[in-house]
């Protein structure tokens, strides 16, 4: 079985450079705990990802187009199928000042992050530093390198709701999958994620990429519940929906009581009117009952 475009696999995976052996990256945790880049933030193990989507490197993206599933695979990308050439325009020079004035006193190796005049951040390694002028490199730390990545990949999931599954452990890693409810159909899918403990910015992002992923795999219509718009929702505005709905429902509730007041009311007018119209009933009777002559009283009298 071969791995083809917009497959959703799952795969384990080492990256080196090539020139020094450098782990710079694993799915293994015990390989990063060896290679001193293991992080306590950090998830581990087998990895989900739709082959085309962009979730690994271009080069690694392309290079798994093809490949046979349950082997393992080494790829070799070169530097502009990897994190790019380096590009010398991307050196700047600072004066020592504009660092200490941010509190910051560089020296050579030194991650830093400065803020451009128009706002945008740009990360970069202090190169050098020497008579009040600072270097820093802003290309990426592995540009102008050669990438080798050690691939496993372990399976391709076919069934659309597994599918959907691995794509939100992908982007929302932490969520509890005991809450959630899924639905595919055709061409749309909605995702119930209930009551989660995670951050809502956390969902925010997630539900971002995941509808940028669905798409991809070629689904039209997705739904959240949350859906963004109430993640984003500031607390103000979901306090006053919520007395909106305690109001509805106390109308709803009083509206309902009423409604069986006003029931008895009637059945008990009902049945009074059946009471009330019983007497007359006998009192007409009794009226129209022929009364007896006294000639007829007098003979039942000496009769008796």
């Amino acid at each position: 079985m071969k791995v083809a475009k917009k497959d959703v696999i799952r795969l384990h995976y080492t990256g080196k450079i090539k020139e020094t052996g450098e782990i710079f990256d694993t799915t293994y945790e015990d390989v990063a705990k060896e290679a001193g880049i293991y992080s306590e933030k950090g998830i581990y193990g087998p990895v989900p990802i739709a082959v085309g989507a962009g979730h690994v490197i271009k080069g690694l993206d392309e290079a798994l187009e093809g490949l046979e599933v349950g082997k393992k695979h080494t790829i070799e990308l070169p530097p502009e199928k990897a994190f790019g050439k380096r590009d010398p325009k991307l050196i700047k020079t600072f004066t020592i000042g504009q660092f200490r004035r941010q509190g910051i006193y560089p020296f050579p190796g030194l991650d830093v992050e400065i803020e451009t005049e128009s706002g945008k951040k740009l990360k970069g390694r202090v190169m050098s530093v020497s008579s009040g002028r600072v270097r820093v490199d802003f290309n990426h730390p592995y540009a102008g390198k050669t990438v080798v990545y050690e691939v496993e990949i372990l399976e391709k999931i076919d069934d659309p709701i597994e599918k959907v599954k691995a794509l939100i452990e992908l982007r929302i890693p932490r969520i509890d999958f005991e809450k959630v409810q899924i639905e595919v159909g055709e061409n749309d899918v909605k995702i119930d994620f209930g009551e989660q403990a995670i951050d809502p910015r956390t969902l925010v992002l997630g539900e971002i990429l995941l509808e940028s992923d669905l798409k991809f795999l070629g689904y039209e219509k997705i739904e959240f519940k949350p859906s963004v718009e109430e993640l984003l929702k500031p607390p103000e505005a979901k306090v006053e929906e919520e007395l909106e709905e305690e109001a509805k429902e106390e109308v709803k509730v009083k509206t309902e009581e009423k409604a069986e007041e006003t029931k008895e009311e009637a059945e008990e007018t009902t049945e009074t009117v059946k009471e009330e119209t019983t007497r007359e009933e006998k009192i007409e009777e009794q009226e129209e009952k022929p009364e007896e002559s006294e000639e007829e009283s007098k003979a039942s009298q000496d009769r008796e």
